[in-house]
């Protein structure tokens, strides 16, 4: 690759090149974040006629660090290896035929204080810089208007991307968490992980095949078929192991590399697991969506505005039904895998206000991921969790505040808790505080069985 001078880049480029608009006929790139996620996001976007690749990720890390500053949280440096190897890739395998113009690379945005929305822009920047690459343009969806897809493929397809979308998210939260309950009481090593590949591929290749006839029930039934056969690779002989809820940044709690695979560090040692969801975070832009519609409808009945006000009453109605149709949706997906396991539902995000709001801790006015993480680690603690982990990528302002308030409340609660700061080095004491903090969790493990046994006896 040659790097060329940036002289001639400018601020219109954040206007050309970093946009939203129709991707259809091109070569959609989605970054691999969770890895069963990106593999159904793909396939949604397949089956409505958008040809969608989910890049390898983590081996062009050494790239990220190259060309960002160390400033940068974690995930910008993973997601910018990850497309520049993978554009490096295609070049080196296509060689003249390599066309720029027919790749669009797809990397959401997020509002607020946090510097996940200024990835793209960033990225934009570095990729200015491979003369072989300019032309390839970034395309995102946004947390301002709900992850709204209507703008970037036709609009007769929008709708069923959607709807099928967050169905396929809540599959793959479904499938994660099979593995996770299943994974350390399998009864030979591995099968787990082999049989979860393999019926991705095929829930993979059922979300293609209904298209946009948005036939749920075939995924439903396969998602049910699936758990019936993954429940019998449990040893009913091993012992229960502690439980520990993982809450933090959604990209480096989701991304197994970046987190050094703390979920499998974590089963060795003697834990059973379980990361916040990514349906949580969707569920999370729509709660927040309407928040900030109830606000601009008090500040339009205030003004005595009343054309904006209707406007803005049409799109709470909107938010609110489709706030009610993700209920539904998680609720049938959930149904089926519960006839033959017993894996952890999803928490709402209204019940998780209401932990925030009765402790007066934090609010979700102030916004960011903290309110989601604490909030989180306080619905684990209600559900009899053992410990919890905070993963978050190093310097990470709204987990640094969750630190702040969950590492003295835990300990008041005498929970054992782990901060688990990422910035792609290891550190030397990382097996020493994971080991120390199972044992703690066995502990506590121990004197909450004991507590109940003793009541049952009373």
């Amino acid at each position: 690759m040659s790097v060329v001078s940036t002289e001639s880049s400018s601020f219109e480029r954040f206007q050309t090149s970093v946009r939203q608009f129709d991707v259809t006929g091109r070569t959609l790139l989605v970054p691999d974040m969770a890895p069963f996620h990106a593999r159904l996001l793909a396939a949604c976007f397949r089956a409505v006629g958008v040809h969608a690749v989910v890049m390898e990720t983590y081996r062009g890390l050494a790239l990220g660090k190259e060309f960002t500053s160390g400033k940068e949280c974690f995930p910008c440096q993973v997601t910018l290896g990850d497309i520049l190897y993978h554009l490096k890739k295609e070049k080196d395998r296509l060689g003249a035929e390599f066309s720029p113009e027919r790749y669009v690379y797809f990397l959401p945005e997020a509002d607020g204080p946090c510097r996940f929305g200024m990835y793209n822009k960033m990225q934009r920047l570095i990729l200015d810089r491979f003369e072989e690459f300019r032309d390839v343009p970034i395309v995102y969806l946004s947390t301002r208007n709900a992850y709204s897809t209507e703008s970037i493929m036709p609009p007769e397809r929008s709708s069923a991307f959607r709807k099928l979308s967050y169905v396929a998210v809540v599959v793959a939260d479904v499938m994660d968490r099979m593995v996770w309950r299943i994974r350390p009481y399998e009864i030979r090593e591995g099968m787990t992980d082999s049989f979860a590949d393999k019926a991705i591929d095929l829930i993979a290749a059922a979300i293609e095949s209904i298209g946009e006839s948005l036939r749920f029930e075939v995924l439903h039934e396969l998602v049910e078929e699936i758990a019936g056969t993954a429940a019998t690779f449990i040893d009913p002989r091993k012992p229960p192991r502690p439980r520990i809820g993982i809450v933090g940044e959604i990209y480096l709690r989701s991304h197994p590399d970046s987190n050094q695979n703390l979920i499998r560090q974590l089963e060795m040692y003697g834990a059973e697991v379980l990361d916040a969801s990514i349906a949580e975070w969707i569920n999370f832009v729509s709660f927040e969506q309407s928040r900030k519609l109830q606000r601009d409808m008090k500040s339009a009945w205030a003004a005595r505005d009343y054309e904006n006000l209707r406007g803005v009453f049409r799109d709470l109605v909107s938010i609110e039904i489709e706030k009610l149709y993700q209920k539904w949706q998680q609720y049938r997906v959930y149904r089926r895998a519960w006839r033959h396991l017993d894996i952890p539902g999803d928490h709402s995000i209204a019940s998780i206000e209401r932990k925030l709001d009765s402790d007066r801790l934090f609010n979700f006015a102030i916004g960011t991921e903290a309110a989601l993480s604490i909030g989180g680690a306080l619905a684990y603690a209600h559900d009899g969790f053992d410990g919890v982990v905070n993963v978050f990528p190093f310097t990470c302002m709204p987990s640094t505040i969750c630190t702040a308030v969950l590492k003295p409340l835990l300990h008041k609660m005498k929970i054992p808790y782990l901060d688990a700061p990422y910035d792609g080095t290891i550190q030397p004491n990382r097996e020493v505080a994971l080991r120390t903090f199972i044992y703690q969790a066995k502990q506590h493990m121990k004197s909450r069985l004991e507590g109940k046994n003793n009541n049952k006896a009373e």
